[in-house]
């Protein structure tokens, strides 16, 4: 048997922070290859963006993908070290990030859920990244969508939307941290093998 703290995932939580990381700065390319499309519509600015939002698209997938794995091993831990604590399924962790209307909501609370039971010394501090975190990413994203339709290529706009997206970064790999950090701290608990 293995022991909750030697199953910390931090090489898989380094991993998805600079995946985070990098996919936030390379949105910043991307929505000024799009800002200057906008205003230069020419074949050489469409097919910089292209590149750029490809690279971006390719950074953002491989992200999302680490950030899941890593927080279903967090939920994993979560439970192994509070049997009786409430965590959500390993469906639902990561359906709930693809649901519409749903996804603006759910996943801040099933990141909650796994930071309580994952951790004894949880407190309000903790809470308070994940709502800040939360905040900023959903900003972005509503903001994102409203700028597109009304105004693309608004500088003004542009540096709200891609600066909240790295807040949300910078907040998103904090909070990894933590939680991790949390985790392996906790007492050892025996794991239960998985079937």
């Amino acid at each position: 048997m293995t022991s909750a703290a030697r199953t910390t995932p931090r090489f898989l939580a380094r991993s998805a922070q600079a995946l985070i990381v990098a996919a936030a700065v390379a949105d910043v390319f991307r929505a000024v290859a799009v800002r200057d499309r906008h205003l230069h519509p020419t074949a050489a600015y469409l097919n910089r963006s292209g590149l750029v939002s490809m690279i971006f698209v390719n950074l953002m997938t491989l992200a999302t993908v680490l950030f899941l794995v890593w927080l279903a091993r967090s939920r994993r831990n979560a439970q192994a070290l509070s049997p009786e604590a409430a965590v959500p399924s390993r469906g639902w962790l990561i359906g709930a990030w693809f649901i519409p209307v749903v996804n603006l909501i759910a996943p801040r609370r099933i990141v909650l859920d796994i930071g309580r039971a994952g951790s004894a010394s949880w407190e309000q501090r903790e809470t308070t990244l994940v709502n800040l975190w939360w905040g900023a990413w959903v900003a972005h994203a509503l903001l994102l969508t409203a700028v597109s339709r009304v105004a693309p290529g608004s500088l003004p706009c542009l540096v709200v939307t891609e600066a909240l997206m790295l807040a949300a970064a910078v907040l998103a790999a904090l909070l990894i941290e933590r939680v991790t950090a949390l985790q392996g701290a906790a007492p050892t608990v025996p794991l239960t093998p998985q079937t």
